[in-house]
């Protein structure tokens, strides 16, 4: 092989190396990247939407302590505002499964929160339950924490996954980046190799025909240089071998 093509080649080997680990990394680095966004799209919106429910149920119970107290219009009107923010939540809820039996859950949501609604619902003012704390702790109570429990196993049932799948794309950003430092590696040993190589085919032959043309200037030895490779230096080795022999055939 000729010299260029040699020196070309681990050129090539070496960008090729390099090339190939960059494209793994951007690949495994813009899939971590989708499902980051996956992630905040998905369980962030689950746990947002729980926020919104837990809220609205506060408001709500505040709006039943309102009733008990006789404070009807400004107790149905917290009730209202708080049933639809409720409701507002549930339904981002409920279009949003994206985790085995996640469904389950937010059905359990809907199951207690209709019968904690129909708690509420019914009149308070004017009837015996006005100022009857007690029917609040025995009923409405039970049935608020129950609620707000469902909402709750939602909330964490997100939070969960979410800490599963950070933990995966922790692993997949370390994945990404085993290519570059694989490549990095590789790229050093095989720069170690390379050198070795052309030392051994390029510089070495060249010090031999230096030394033998120094050794024939020098001492009138005779030029006696054999170059192993089939390459430009032997050429030049034998060049230098027709050069020296003419000259001393003129002597």
């Amino acid at each position: 092989m000729r010299l260029k093509y040699k020196i070309l080649s681990g050129f090539i080997i070496l960008s090729v190396m390099l090339i190939v680990a960059g494209i793994i990394s951007i690949l495994e680095l813009t899939h971590v990247g989708k499902s980051v966004q996956d992630l905040l799209d998905d369980n962030y919106k689950s746990i947002d939407a729980s926020n919104t429910m837990l809220e609205a149920l506060e408001r709500e119970d505040s709006g039943i302590l309102l009733l008990i107290l006789g404070r009807w219009e400004e107790g149905r009107r917290t009730i209202q505002q708080a049933d639809s923010l409720f409701i507002e939540g549930y339904n981002v809820a409920k279009t949003n499964l994206t985790i085995p039996n996640e469904d389950i859950y937010v059905k359990n949501i809907d199951t207690k929160y209709k019968e904690f609604k129909n708690k509420w619902i019914k009149p308070i003012v004017g009837t015996k339950r006005e100022g009857d704390l007690e029917w609040y702790y025995e009923n409405h109570n039970k049935s608020f924490i129950e609620v707000k429990n469902a909402v709750k196993d939602l909330m964490d049932l997100n939070h969960n996954t979410m800490y599963n799948t950070g933990s995966n794309l922790k692993k997949r950003a370390q994945r990404a980046v085993m290519p570059g430092i694989v490549a990095i590696i590789a790229a050093i040993l095989f720069s170690l190799i390379f050198s070795y190589f052309i030392h051994y085919y390029v510089i070495k032959p060249l010090m031999k025909i230096a030394k033998g043309i120094n050794d024939y200037n020098d001492y009138n030895k005779p030029f006696h240089v054999e170059v192993e490779t089939n390459d430009e230096i032997k050429d030049i080795c034998e060049a230098i071998k027709r050069l020296l022999f003419k000259k001393s055939q003129e002597k």
